[in-house]
């Protein structure tokens, strides 16, 4: 399998994580001094100031640490699922307009990960994803949330088929694949009643090869988006 991935991205973002996750803890040490040395009031503004700015940043800095500053990164837990794969596919990291994208011979994937803990399960009657378990301080305030999977693949699939269009790839009758991959150890999966691909990271390779079978990308427009992509 072939891997290309946007390494000044990744380093960029992972500059912009440390960057913000420092300036809010000098921050909120900021407003915390003031908080202690304020007796009368004078620097209440200040103090409030410096929390709500400290944590904003905080939020921004947890958001590229999670995506690009902790390692192994969603990219790099994703590449080592799919180790092994045949030399057709290619795994394509933050290069097109959605973060991670797989195109082969069984097909052509946006590939979501997500890295929250504890047991993920779809409701079939709200269409919902729902976490139980995980760090609550994290899933509260460091955006670590599960959020909602299913617009998110549903965004992807728009997002990618608009890419290729401009790029000038007609892939005809040929549906994007969005795969959910959750790449956390400590997760256990319920996607009973979900229409779309939902698995493990240690199921992604399976997955993928039994899609072989069903929807197959032809010879010719696996090569257009080959060349089409390989050309950026």
């Amino acid at each position: 399998m072939k891997i290309v991935s946007n390494e000044k991205l990744i380093k960029r973002n992972t500059r912009i994580g440390n960057i913000t996750s420092l300036a809010s803890v000098a921050v909120l040490g900021v407003g915390m001094y003031f908080s202690f040395k304020d007796v009368d009031g004078q620097y209440l503004p200040l103090t409030f100031s410096s929390l709500i700015v400290g944590f904003l940043l905080f939020q921004v800095g947890n958001f590229y640490m999670n995506r690009f500053g902790k390692s192994p990164r969603p990219d790099q837990k994703i590449s080592a699922a799919l180790k092994g794969m045949d030399d057709k596919y290619t795994l394509y990291h933050f290069t097109t307009n959605i973060p991670h994208l797989l195109v082969g011979p069984s097909g052509i994937y946006c590939l979501l990960p997500y890295n929250q803990p504890g047991t993920i399960a779809y409701n079939a009657t709200k269409n919902r994803w729902k976490q139980t378990g995980g760090n609550f301080f994290l899933k509260t305030f460091g955006g670590d949330s599960l959020g909602r999977p299913d617009l998110d693949a549903n965004y992807a699939i728009s997002d990618i088929t608009k890419y290729f269009e401009k790029k000038g790839v007609d892939l005809g009758t040929t549906v994007p694949d969005p795969i959910l991959v959750f790449v956390n150890d400590k997760v256990t999966l319920n996607s009973e009643g979900y229409a779309g691909g939902a698995v493990t990271a240690d199921k992604l390779k399976e997955y993928i090869r039994k899609r072989a079978k069903t929807a197959p990308l032809t010879p010719e427009l696996l090569t257009t988006i080959s060349q089409k992509l390989d050309s950026k």
